[in-house]
């Protein structure tokens, strides 16, 4: 009896800035005969990203603004899904996550749900460090500990920038977080890609000894239930709370145990990973496949009509105690669940941190973009985690890339714009406390006359 191969997943983190693209078109251009499929989460209003990798003959997917931990969990699940079942065979997968990312969610979607566990193994977890700026987030920012605490191997990246004895020092701070993994020391990101593909260095015991509750899941909604409901009509009631919408997934189910309710949530998860049809007050709600987004007000109400006696499930975007949910029969009479579990995700992301995209047709002019840029770098490069664009530039027939981590970046010019393209600049930030009125005026200041 033959014994299936399962394709290796190899999952590139690293904070912002620290060389992720690089890494992934220097594996991309090399010659190593594999046909890769790779996966991008991006950090960030718009997509850029998908403009910077070299598209070979690879397959390229992209999961926009969002913490791959989290928000688009379905997506992965829904893409990896879809990449077992494709008629093309593919040799090697590769997960690049934002830079906000923690990678050690993405491991456990592998570990936990079975057609990806029976098809695909973790092959490593890399993380490149930014050896110049890394000392400004690893003590401020848990994002940029849980990359270092996970990884098989760790690139420590543009050692170049900095001196012999902070190489060593920061290699020393590195083996304090995570005594496992292999150090490369690495500029420009590069190394010898057989040291990272095919290397079979990831150990669950090792990582559950770092984080023992590491196949705890975390999902994109904070509550499951499930209801026996009777023919009829019933309310869903909502008072204020601390947002004003919330995603709703109700469906009919044929069971009402909690071990249905746990086979169910990955199932769920990709629909949480759809875009939601949006329901305003006093809509009526029916059983589907589909994801809702209710709006709501001071006092929401909502009726669920029931066609057929049976078990309805109710996953919920937030907590109902933080809105003070009801479900009440025709009599008024409140039901409560059968079944019930909560999933308040333990993890959370720096609210000062966010994105600012900025998008124009036409060209820039170098010499008002030069200026701004330098003006900005000086005053707030600080701030400025990460930044990238992809621009046409006036006088030039090529798009130019520009890249940059706090006041360092670099531009390069790539191919040509194509006969009939429109022209178009995109940039995008990612800080801390940005201003967007500031940052996009600035941007449309730099447009040619």
């Amino acid at each position: 009896m033959s014994i299936k191969k399962r394709i290796p997943v190899t999952v590139i983190t690293g904070f912002l800035g620290s060389g992720k693209t690089t890494l992934l078109n220097r594996i991309l251009t090399e010659n190593h005969g594999k046909r890769i499929a790779v996966i991008e989460n991006e950090f960030g209003e718009i997509g850029i990203d998908q403009e910077l990798v070299i598209r070979e003959k690879e397959e390229i997917f992209e999961m926009n603004n969002g913490c791959i931990c989290c928000t688009v969990r379905g997506d992965l699940l829904r893409i990896i899904k879809k990449l077992i079942k494709d008629k093309k065979k593919f040799d090697h997968i590769i997960i690049e996550t934002t830079g906000l990312a923690d990678p050690a969610p993405v491991a456990q979607t592998f570990l936990t749900d079975q057609e990806l566990y029976e098809n695909t193994v973790i092959d490593s977890i890399i993380t490149i460090v930014d050896a110049k700026h890394i000392s400004l987030h690893i003590d401020s920012s848990p994002e940029a500990k849980e990359q270092i605490a996970f990884a098989d191997i760790i690139l420590l990246n543009k050692i170049d920038l900095i001196k012999e004895v902070e190489v060593i020092k920061l290699e020393e701070k590195i083996k304090s977080i995570n005594k496992f993994a292999k150090i490369y020391r690495t500029e420009n990101t590069q190394i010898d890609i057989s040291k990272l593909l095919d290397v079979g260095s990831f150990d669950l015991e090792k990582v559950k000894e770092v984080d023992p509750s590491f196949l705890e899941i975390e999902y994109p909604f904070e509550y499951g239930a499930i209801y026996k409901l009777k023919l009829g009509e019933y309310d869903l009631l909502f008072d204020k709370g601390p947002d004003e919408s919330m995603k709703l997934f109700f469906s009919k189910f044929s069971e009402a145990t909690e071990e249905y309710l746990q086979k169910a949530l990955n199932a769920v998860a990709i629909t949480f990973s759809a875009d939601p049809k949006e329901r305003k007050e006093n809509s009526i709600l029916e059983a589907s496949l589909d994801l809702n987004k209710l709006i709501l007000n001071e006092k929401t109400k909502f009726t669920l009509s029931i066609k057929e006696e049976g078990f309805y499930s109710f996953f919920t975007e937030h907590h109902p105690d933080e809105f003070n949910i009801r479900l009440l029969a025709e009599d008024s009479r409140e039901i409560k669940p059968e079944v019930e579990s909560a999933f308040k995700p333990n993890h959370s992301h720096d609210d000062e941190v966010s994105s600012v995209g900025i998008q124009v047709t036409g060209e820039v002019d170098p010499d008002k973009l030069n200026k701004w840029l330098s003006y900005l770098l000086r005053n707030i490069g600080e701030d400025i985690y990460r930044f990238k664009g992809v621009l046409s530039v006036k006088g030039e027939k090529r798009r130019y890339v520009f890249q940059g981590v706090h006041m360092l970046f670099d531009s390069v010019t790539d191919r040509e714009w194509a006969e009939g393209e429109e022209k178009k600049s995109i940039f995008v930030f990612i800080g801390r406390n940005l201003d967007r009125n500031i940052l996009t005026q600035g941007f449309l200041s730099c447009k040619s006359n």
